[in-house]
């Protein structure tokens, strides 16, 4: 018997056909309760972060574009960033596309 099966015979398993219903809203609700703290709380702690650290963006610091771009800041605006890629090569980047702090050896490396 497969699983879609047994969650199917679940209500109708009751004596006297109470209790099912019960039994089914209590099995979703520790569904729901699982999938919050295993995959909707983490995400959420995640975005929190990365927003937090585009809000403190400032120049000379060395950032990872989501594209894998490695560079330092040289301005910040409002709604973006000017990176230097290399020498006397700069690119604006939307904020919302800096994501990670850099080791500027690892950005040296070939």
């Amino acid at each position: 018997m497969n699983l879609l099966n047994v969650l199917l015979m679940m209500p109708s398993q009751g004596g006297d056909g109470k209790g099912g219903g019960i039994q089914m809203i209590l099995f979703f609700g520790l569904l729901i309760v699982v999938f919050y703290f295993f995959m909707i709380r983490p995400q959420s702690k995640r975005q929190k972060e990365i927003k937090q650290f585009q809000n403190s963006l400032e120049n000379g610091k060395h950032v990872v574009t989501q594209g894998g771009i490695f560079g330092k800041i040289r301005e910040v605006k409002d709604n973006y960033v000017v990176v230097e890629i290399a020498d006397n090569v700069k690119i604006k980047v939307s904020k919302g596309m800096v994501f990670d702090a850099a080791d500027p050896q690892q950005a040296e490396q070939k």
